[in-house]
């Protein structure tokens, strides 16, 4: 490399030697002034295509509400800024499929709690996807929730990383390139149980009264424990209020309480809400 710059040199030397002769400058001042031109394209070449330009993550945005897609958008889809590519967004599980498979991204930022059956839902259909070993699409759960059932159910499932909505969007953009690298990545707070859960040689606890209600129930469940109204779990997962009673009946049933306030304690006791 060093050869090639100084034959670089020379050549322009003698390219420009009769017009700096015309003009009374020497060679040594037209190689000088290569120089400063070289170290200029260098210093702007720097600016307009740092860091950021010098790889591009291509990311799915999962999330059933709009404007959180919209804000985490405009913090970290800024390409030139961020180095990441927004490529597509999804507000429920069918469209998320839809989506990730069009696009094949390499990170989806994926909602854990979502219209269609929810992120594990996401993770169970994805699977042959994740396993792709040339072009793997890897999964960072985003999510406000910190139960610990939510965060170990998506790592079970395959995510790579979980962190809460707390985050900023500098730390959101280093947790995308780091999964896209297959690191694993957590929020402080999370990383603490998520290890103990794995480190031991024994399987976590079950918990058998979860495992009797269906991934619909779940979310009706968790929703009626954070207090939203049939209609409102209705419009949330996009199905009938009557639809939600016959959840609702068949959780109580389940889980042998009597009623609402019930199974809000019981879900609390849990951490679900």
């Amino acid at each position: 490399m060093a050869d090639h710059d100084e034959a670089g040199i020379e050549g322009r030397t003698d390219d420009m030697s009769s017009d700096d002769a015309r003009q009374g400058r020497t060679p040594q001042d037209a190689a000088d002034r290569g120089d400063v031109e070289r170290q200029g394209g260098a210093e702007q070449g720097e600016t307009a295509g740092g860091a950021a330009q010098e790889r591009t993550v291509r990311v799915v945005l999962v999330d059933d509400h709009r404007m959180f897609r919209t804000g985490v958008q405009a913090e970290i889809g800024v390409t030139e800024r961020t180095g990441v590519e927004v490529v597509g967004e999804a507000a429920d599980v069918d469209q998320a499929i839809t989506v990730i498979t069009a696009t094949r991204p390499e990170v989806v930022l994926l909602d854990v709690h979502l219209p269609g059956g929810g992120g594990v839902e996401v993770l169970r259909r994805s699977a042959t996807m994740m396993a792709d070993a040339e072009r793997p699409v890897r999964f960072l759960a985003l999510s406000v929730s910190d139960a610990a059932e939510d965060v170990i159910g998506v790592i079970r499932g395959g995510a790579r990383g979980y962190v809460t909505k707390t985050i900023t969007g500098t730390d959101l953009v280093n947790a995308i390139f780091r999964v896209a690298d297959g690191d694993a990545v957590f929020s402080p707070r999370l990383a603490g149980f998520v290890l103990d859960a794995f480190a031991s040689t024994d399987a976590p606890p079950v918990d058998e009264d979860m495992d009797r209600l269906t991934q619909r129930e779940r979310e009706v469940l968790r929703l009626i424990a954070r207090g939203y109204a049939y209609k409102e779990v209705g419009k949330q997962l996009f199905i009938s209020v009557k639809t939600v009673e016959s959840h609702v009946s068949a959780v109580l049933r389940k889980l042998q309480l009597s009623n609402r306030h019930e199974l809000t304690r019981w879900a609390a006791a849990r951490r679900l809400v």
